[in-house]
This record gives C-alpha cells, sequence and structure tokens, in this order.
C-alpha cells in the first residue's frame, strides 16, 4: 500500500534534519564532462546564489512534484527541464523566500501554502556560474499551476515513484554547455528527459528517499 502523504512528509523532514548524502549522490547523476570541470576548478567566491524548489503534493493518490521545461533562449540551459527557481535578488529575505518567489512568477506557486521542510546539499553549477541551494516543501493540496510563458514552456508533473523506478535511468546523447554531444545519465519519465544540473539534484533527493520510503 503506497505511503500516506502526511507520514511521507513527516518522515522527510526528520531525514533531512540529519547527514546529507551530499555530493557523491549528486554526482552519481553527472556527465564526465562535469566531473572533469568541478575538478578542474574549485568554487569561485563571486558564483551567483540562487536556489530552487522541490515542492511535494497529493495526486491522485500519490505523491507529485513538478518540474518545467525551460523555452529555448540564448543561454546555457536552453531547452531543459529544471525545478522552478532563480537568482536571489538583494531584496530576498533568505533563499528560501527565492525560491518561494521563483515559484510563484515562473509558475504560479502560492507560498503561503507551502511549507518549508528543509534543503539539499547546495550544488555549484560552472556554466552559469551559480551556486543552487535546493529547498523541499510541500503543499497539503495539488497545486494549480499558472506557467509564465517567458519563462516556462511546459509545467512537467512527475510521480514519486517514477523518479524512484530504477529503469527510468538511462543514459542518453544530449547537448552539453560546451557544444559537444555526450551520453549523460538521465530520468526518463513519460517522455521527458531530466539530467544535468537537475538530474544532480533528484539524484540525492532520491538517495535520501529511498532510505524512507517503501513505494
Amino acid at each position: 500500500m503506497p505511503m500516506e502523504f502526511t507520514e511521507f512528509i513527516l518522515l522527510l523532514e526528520k531525514r533531512l534534519q540529519e547527514p546529507l548524502p551530499g555530493k557523491p549522490a549528486q554526482l552519481k547523476m553527472s556527465s564526465l564532462a562535469r566531473i572533469q570541470e568541478l575538478m578542474r576548478f574549485s568554487t569561485p567566491e563571486e558564483a551567483t546564489q540562487s536556489s530552487v524548489l522541490i515542492l511535494f503534493y497529493p495526486t491522485e493518490g500519490t505523491i507529485g512534484l513538478v518540474l518545467m521545461l525551460r523555452p529555448e533562449y540564448r543561454g546555457v540551459h536552453s531547452g531543459q527541464i529544471s525545478l522552478p527557481g532563480g537568482k536571489y535578488e538583494e531584496t530576498d529575505e533568505s533563499l528560501i523566500y527565492t525560491a518561494l518567489r521563483e515559484a510563484r512568477e515562473e509558475i504560479g506557486i502560492d507560498p503561503t501554502r507551502v511549507q518549508i521542510i528543509g534543503q539539499l546539499t547546495e550544488m555549484y553549477i560552472p556554466p552559469s556560474n551559480f551556486m543552487v541551494t535546493p529547498v523541499v516543501g510541500y503543499q497539503a493540496t495539488q497545486p494549480v499551476f499558472t506557467a509564465d510563458p517567458k519563462e516556462v514552456a511546459k509545467v512537467i508533473e512527475i510521480k514519486l515513484d517514477d523518479l524512484l523506478d530504477t529503469g527510468n535511468r538511462q543514459m542518453k546523447k544530449m547537448k552539453l554547455s560546451l557544444g559537444i554531444t555526450l551520453k549523460v545519465p538521465s530520468y526518463c519519465i513519460e517522455g521527458n528527459i531530466i539530467w544535468g544540473a537537475t538530474a544532480m539534484i533528484l539524484s540525492e533527493l532520491r538517495e535520501i528517499i529511498s532510505e524512507i520510503y517503501p513505494g
């Protein structure tokens, strides 16, 4: 029987207070090029602080989380699937506030209905020079998403069970920011290919959830 949503959230919140799997878990879904890049360069002090929101919610008798497809544009993350989020602004109270603000702007999430339960390990993204903090939260009811067409080509909802399904982890040929095409580890869920920084963040999340969620 699937775990009840409330029980899942309580267990996850408790687990997030304990030591996190960290970078080794992230690198399980990293391309060789990214690993080499991270080994070659130290994280610069002037990296742009940013955050993303991992939002859980009940849906169709199971647990869902939301991603989004970025539109095509002149930038390193053009056309990629990502978590809602973005750059920290001077007017933001915290990186948690940044994640909630960006999620509201991008996909219409109401921050007042989101409860934050923890964070994952921060991660440096060399192509964009962003230091990203993943913020984990939940909403007690299924959200109604409204995408900003300037920032979001499509809202993508996935089920937690699909993220945990090992059969959905595949190697796919993707074009990297360096302009080269390589096979990279990806999550392939309902035709959506999730790779790069987002897959690395979800890899740590997946490792944590595997400890507490029987599926």
